[in-house]
């Protein structure tokens, strides 16, 4: 829920509140239903308010301490076992004026430090002023599932939920980040923190505290990591049991995100992920429980929806299902909110069928349980067995040649030449990350860096933005960090096994229709980007010929010549369309006013 805001000075002069409330504004529709500016010395902080837990004024934020006003804090996510917390530091003496989530975290700061994230279950983003020191302590949940921006300038550091805040505050380098453009093409859109495509703007990485001194030095805490190995307590375990732990670890992981003050549906594709969560809820008692689903016209001979598995799964367990069915007429006209609502560009095509359904879920619900990450997280894309090599150092190679875009040499035909980092660093980061000590197996390496980067920094992050456009808050339980934990754990052989996610699938047989169960792998189609249709097209080379755009100078006109005279013919090696991700690219500048 929410979204934040803030200034700090380093130099002796106060914050811009000015720049905080533009801030502030830009991020209204991740918080509808109110607003708050706080300064005090050299800091500034804002917040808008999705009302979701204490729906009283007593929640409202910026949020100071009522005992000896010695913190001042900013919170968007929340804290599935605040409750508990509640509890436990009121027997350590603390004393509540609201039922707000936000005042266990300042309580919890101030009994605990920087390890209060220790004791946290769930997602969130925070900013603290510690007045006792003057420190700043900025926080980020251990699967990145909600954002940190960060923005330094002379004398100051600002921040926010969104990268276009930060951009509506003024004063952000916009240059293009070489490196980041690098990974951006290579690694379908993925830009790992702390970077983003612009020079002049970072993220705070996940499973991070970072304390910001009065002087701007800082230092960071990394708080949290599996080892992706095997341990002690799971030896001997067989393939039945490690069913039932992940049935079970999974069941507590949706029960935590039905915390709230108002009703909790779920975005209900069909696939495994989403009809898994729909029947654990229902097998905890939940009735009439709200479900929504999106699809889109066919094109190219390819279907655009999975209604069928949704209408399934909808009377399997009486939910009270909804619809959305998009024409392509409409699908060039949603491409530019959906563009608009990204934080960063982002290429998948589900990122406008997410925009859409969460339009009109937002009209029903304010919270919604997704089942985004379990792909990641157990394995269950097609390339995940070619990464399974015997030979741990092969690890690397696998994953680029089974998942990255483009080669480095691909690149210097495609951007120009001062855009082109002299050497392969989206290669050099999957080394190194590879190389990092623990994950005992080729496949555990690269479930790794799946599910701590390329998750975080591409699915996590398009249902964010596109839900929290439109004020909607969308929990994600497979990424509840002990089932990661225990995914983590569990031997490879078993998540690849029945085509991927083998030990959830077996999970499922306990709960689902086998149909559900048994289905192909679905992804979220939408045909009229896929293949390029007219009005998409269109809105495409517009972008590419428009001014701003060759005057950017990021790519070679010869390639953007070559991919608008043939839209469907050039497809990078994962069969993504090249004309989509350079546009893409293109489209989000222009909208976010980047010249």
């Amino acid at each position: 829920m929410c979204g934040l805001s803030g200034e700090i000075r380093f130099d002796g002069g106060r914050p811009d509140v000015d720049a905080v409330r533009r801030m502030n504004d830009r991020l209204a529709p991740r918080g509808p239903d109110g607003e708050g500016l706080w300064s005090q010395g050299p800091v500034a902080l804002g917040h808008r308010r999705l009302k979701i837990i204490d729906l009283s004024d007593r929640g409202a934020q910026p949020m100071t301490d009522g005992s000896d006003a010695a913190a001042t804090g900013v919170f968007n996510g929340c804290l599935y076992n605040y409750q508990e917390l509640r509890r436990e530091l009121q027997g350590l003496g603390h004393r509540f004026v609201s039922t707000s989530d936000t005042e266990v975290l300042i309580k919890a700061y101030l009994e605990w430090g920087v390890q209060c994230v220790d004791h946290f279950l769930g997602m969130f983003a925070f900013a603290l002023v510690d007045h006792r020191t003057g420190q700043v302590v900025l926080g980020r949940d251990r699967l990145g599932i909600k954002p940190l921006y960060l923005a330094p300038g002379p004398g100051r550091l600002r921040f926010a939920s969104s990268l276009p805040a930060l951009l509506a505050a003024g004063g952000v380098d916009t240059s293009i980040d070489p490196v980041a453009l690098h990974q951006y093409l290579t690694w379908h859109a993925t830009v790992p923190a702390p970077r983003t495509i612009l020079n002049g703007v970072a993220k705070l990485p996940p499973a991070t505290v970072r304390v910001v001194e009065t002087d701007g030095t800082y230092r960071d805490r990394h708080y949290w990591q599996p080892s992706y190995t095997r341990r002690p307590e799971h030896d001997g375990m067989t393939t039945d049991e490690w069913r039932d732990a992940v049935l079970e670890a999974l069941r507590v992981a949706v029960r935590r995100r039905m915390v709230a003050d108002v009703p909790v549906g779920v975005l209900l594709s069909g696939g495994l992920d989403s009809s898994l969560v729909v029947a654990l809820l229902a097998d905890e008692g939940q009735r009439d429980l709200a479900t929504f689903s999106v699809g889109f016209e066919s094109a190219g001979g390819e279907q655009g929806d999975e209604f069928h598995y949704s209408r399934l799964m909808a009377r399997e367990f009486a939910t009270d299902h909804h619809e959305l069915m998009v024409p392509s007429t409409e699908v060039s006209g949603a491409l530019d909110a959906a563009v608009a609502a990204m934080a960063e560009p982002q290429v998948s095509h589900d990122v406008i069928a997410f925009h859409l359904l969460s339009r009109q879920v937002s009209e029903h619900v304010k919270v919604v349980q997704s089942g985004q990450g379990a792909d990641e997280v157990f394995a269950g894309y097609h390339w995940y067995p070619r990464l399974a090599v015997p030979v741990r150092a092969d690890a690397a190679d696998a994953y680029a040649e089974a998942y990255f875009d483009r080669t480095h040499a691909d690149l210097a035909r495609i951007v120009q030449p001062h855009m082109l980092p002299g050497e392969d660093v989206s290669m050099q980061f999957v080394r190194e990350h590879m190389a990092t000590p623990g994950a005992e197996t080729a496949l555990d390496a690269a479930l790794r860096l799946d599910t701590h980067v390329m998750l975080v920094d591409d699915p996590v992050k398009r249902v964010d933005n596109m839900t929290m456009d439109w004020g909607l808050e969308a929990r994600v339980p497979f990424l509840d960090h002990e089932l990661v934990e225990l995914a983590a754990a569990c031997p490879p052989e078993l998540k690849l096994a029945h085509d991927g996610k083998g030990v959830l699938k077996e999970a499922g047989r306990k709960l689902l229709p086998t149909e559900v169960v048994d289905r192909p792998k679905g992804y979220f189609p939408v045909p009229a980007i896929k293949h390029m249709a007219g009005p998409v097209l269109e809105r495409v080379r517009e972008a590419l010929e428009a001014p701003a755009a060759k005057g950017r100078g990021i790519f070679r006109d010869e390639y953007v010549a070559e991919l608008l005279a043939a839209p469907e013919e050039h497809r990078t090696r994962r069969g993504a369309n090249g004309l989509w991700q350079v546009a893409l690219l293109e489209l989000w500048l222009q909208k976010h006013g980047i010249n």
